[in-house]
């Protein structure tokens, strides 16, 4: 199975934060891209198999939409 996730730069500590949008409260970090990905796949396959081990159901993959919207500064 393949989630899309979204990967940003972390402002304040470096490095990056990740999170899986459709797994609510799926979150990660590394000091790198790659190892942001990295945490974030250990994430995903945790969250799936505690999903499993309730005999909860397994959301399905989502195509998350970016937009942008104009605000007053």
């Amino acid at each position: 199975m393949e989630y899309k996730i979204v990967l940003e730069p972390d402002q304040e500590d470096g490095g990056y934060v990740v999170h899986c949008p459709a797994l609510p409260g799926c979150y990660s970090q590394g000091d790198t891209r790659e190892e942001a990905i990295d945490n974030i796949r250990e994430a995903i396959e945790a969250y799936i198999e505690s999903l499993k081990i309730d005999n909860l159901p397994v959301p399905p993959a989502v195509d998350p939409e970016i937009a942008s919207v104009r605000v007053r500064a």
